[in-house]
């Protein structure tokens, strides 16, 4: 029997572990081990949109965060989007990520989610949350580049699960990458290993909801532009 694009993305989530070494005050969360329906509603998610063995483009965003992808197990994805656009609920939870929202106003320009997701694959270079202290039961979302210790403790991971998204079924010509930072830091990575013929930052969506607000029609137009100029 054929393994499809869902059964490797699955398959991926349910054996994903980090188990080097963090700097002090950083802490990684796996949300696959952290509620029980997140594995549910993952599995749920890429049956419904990813059982066919056709090729993808790949779409990196930073790392999850812990109201979007953290909880869901769906990059960029609340449990409010989950529902409202996926048609998938999440009962032990309810989160709202506002680079969710933005990633769904343009998915549905772009022709809604069926359509989207038939061509592309979102995730991460590092795919679990990264949680830093910053002080007595606070802990915040943090980037992994956030901190050079802190990166240099992810890379080899994330080299490790770039290969292992790639073997999904991705087609490498060419990565879009959201966030300039992190786009800096995949050209890194890809310098060293030499997995994508072309790298393609956009904006990230919380950036652009945090300060381009009343520019994010600009940015729906350019991701749809950028992303339609490259079908497979």
């Amino acid at each position: 029997m054929t393994e499809t694009f869902a059964d490797k993305i699955i398959a991926f989530n349910q054996n994903l572990k980090f188990e080097g070494k963090l700097p002090k005050g950083f802490s990684v969360l796996n949300p696959f081990l952290e509620n029980p329906e997140t594995m549910q509603v993952m599995r749920q998610f890429y049956k419904k949109f990813y059982n066919d063995t056709n090729e993808r483009k790949f779409i990196l965003g930073i790392n999850p965060s812990r109201h979007g992808a953290a909880v869901t197990g769906i990059p960029f994805t609340d449990t409010k989007q989950l529902k409202k656009n996926c048609g998938i609920k999440m009962k032990s939870a309810k989160t709202h990520e506002v680079s969710s929202v933005f990633l769904y106003d343009m998915i549905n320009e772009f022709g809604g989610v069926k359509e989207f997701y038939s061509q592309f694959y979102i995730n991460s270079p590092f795919p679990l949350a990264i949680v830093q202290n910053k002080g007595p039961d606070r802990w915040v979302n943090a980037n992994y580049y956030d901190n050079k210790v802190l990166f240099n403790s992810l890379k080899n991971y994330m080299i490790e699960t770039l290969k292992k998204h790639i073997d999904l079924g991705i087609d490498t010509s060419e990565v879009f990458v959201l966030g300039k930072k992190s786009a800096d830091y995949i050209e890194i990575l890809n310098d060293e290993i030499q997995l994508f013929e072309k790298i393609t930052a956009l904006e990230h969506p919380r950036y652009i909801q945090q300060y381009k607000f009343k520019n994010r029609q600009f940015y729906i137009d350019k991701y749809i532009l950028t992303l339609n100029q490259s079908k497979v």
